[in-house]
C-alpha cells in the first residue's frame, strides 16, 4: 500500500511548516540569549566602572591617621603628587589635562567627555610607625620596607601627615629619606621648604604609598571607546569596555562669611574652579553619569544597546 501524490505533497507541507516553526523559535532565542548576554556584560561592565571609581574617590584626600593637615616636602611635584593643588579634580567636557590630552589615537582622551583626577594615600597597604629618627631621617616600620625604595609615601600620625619620597631601605623594616628627592627631612607642617617646623612622628603612626589616578573616557584599539584609569608612573589601562561617555557633576557647599552653606544643587566642572583644600567651594559629593553600550548590535533596530547609568559617591574625607 502506498502514498499518493497529494498524500506526499501534503506531509512534505507538512514538515516544512513544522521545520519553519523550529527554526523560527531556534533563531528567536538565539537572538535573546545574545541580547541577554550582551546587557549582562554591559550591567558588569558598569558594575566594574562605578566600583573601581567610588573606592578611589571615598579615599580622596585622606590618610589612614584622619589627620587634615599636610606638609609635602617633595623637591618636584606633578599631577599626581600636588596634593596642595586638589585631591579631586573635574575636568568638564572642554577642559584637556595636560598630562592626558583629546585626540583621536588609543588611549586618548575621547573629545567631549569629562574626566576626573584623584590623589589619596593608599590606606590598605600601610605599615605601622615603631620609630621615627629625624636626625638620621630615617623610620623604622612594623612591615616589611619592600617595594617603597624609591616611592612617594604619605607619613602620618595623629596630628600631622607629611608627602615624601623614600630615597632608600635599610635592613628589612627601615626607609630613609635625604634632601634631594625632598626639600627636607624636617616634616613639620606647614612646611614652606625654607624654614621648616621640626617634626618627630610619633609610634604608632603609618607610612603608606601616595596614590593617584585620572579617570577618563578613551580610544580603545578595536575601534571603539572604553573607561580608562591613568595611574602615577603607570601607561593607561583599559578597565571597561562599551563606556561610550562620562558625565561628572559635584555637590559643592561654599562658606558665606563664617558659615559653611550646603550645597543646593549639582553643578559642572569650571576652568576656573580652585580645587584646593583652603577653597571655599568644597566638593562633598561626586555623581557619574556614564553611558553604556553593548558591544554587539543586538537591538530591535540591528543596532547597539545603549542604557545610561548615574551613580552618587560621598567623599569621605570631606565630610562631617
Amino acid at each position: 500500500m502506498g502514498f499518493s501524490l497529494v498524500e506526499l505533497m501534503v506531509a512534505l507541507t507538512l514538515g516544512l511548516i513544522i521545520i519553519g516553526g523550529v527554526i523560527s523559535i531556534y533563531v528567536t532565542n538565539q537572538q535573546a540569549f545574545r541580547t541577554t548576554e550582551s546587557l549582562n556584560r554591559l550591567q558588569e561592565n558598569a558594575r566594574i566602572s562605578f566600583e573601581l571609581m567610588a573606592r578611589e574617590l571615598r579615599q580622596a584626600g585622606g590618610n589612614p591617621c584622619g589627620t587634615g593637615f599636610v606638609a609635602n616636602v617633595l623637591a618636584a611635584n606633578d599631577w599626581s603628587t600636588d596634593w596642595d593643588a586638589g585631591t579631586v579634580i573635574g575636568y568638564e567636557s572642554g577642559t584637556d589635562a595636560a598630562f592626558r590630552p583629546t585626540g583621536t589615537a588609543v588611549a586618548q582622551r575621547v573629545a567631549g567627555t569629562d574626566a576626573i583626577q584623584m590623589v589619596g594615600s593608599a590606606i590598605g597597604f600601610s605599615a605601622g610607625i615603631v620609630v621615627h629618627d629625624p636626625a638620621a631621617g630615617q623610620i623604622t616600620l612594623s612591615a616589611p620596607n619592600g617595594g617603597l625604595a624609591g616611592s612617594t609615601v604619605m607619613i602620618c600620625d595623629s596630628t600631622s601627615a607629611a608627602i615624601a619620597q623614600v630615597t632608600s631601605v635599610a635592613g628589612t623594616n627601615t626607609v630613609a629619606f635625604n634632601t634631594v628627592a625632598n626639600c627636607t627631612t624636617s616634616f613639620g607642617f606647614p612646611n614652606n621648604c625654607v624654614t621648616p617646623p621640626a617634626k618627630t612622628f610619633a609610634p604608632g603612626g603609618f607610612v603608606s604609598p601616595l596614590t593617584a589616578s585620572f579617570w577618563y573616557i578613551g580610544n580603545n584599539s578595536r575601534g571603539g571607546r572604553s573607561l580608562y584609569r591613568q595611574s602615577r608612573g603607570i601607561a593607561p589601562e583599559e578597565i571597561a569596555e562599551g563606556v561610550t561617555d562620562m558625565q561628572i557633576q559635584y555637590l559643592r557647599s561654599t562658606l558665606v562669611g563664617a558659615v559653611l552653606t550646603p550645597a543646593a544643587d549639582w553643578v559642572d566642572a569650571a576652568p576656573a574652579d580652585d580645587w584646593t583644600a583652603a577653597a571655599l567651594a568644597q566638593v562633598v559629593a561626586v555623581r557619574f553619569n556614564l553611558t553604556m553600550q553593548t558591544l554587539n548590535t543586538v537591538g530591535t533596530n540591528q543596532q547597539p544597546i545603549q542604557r545610561q547609568l548615574i551613580y552618587v559617591v560621598n567623599l569621605r574625607n570631606r565630610l562631617e
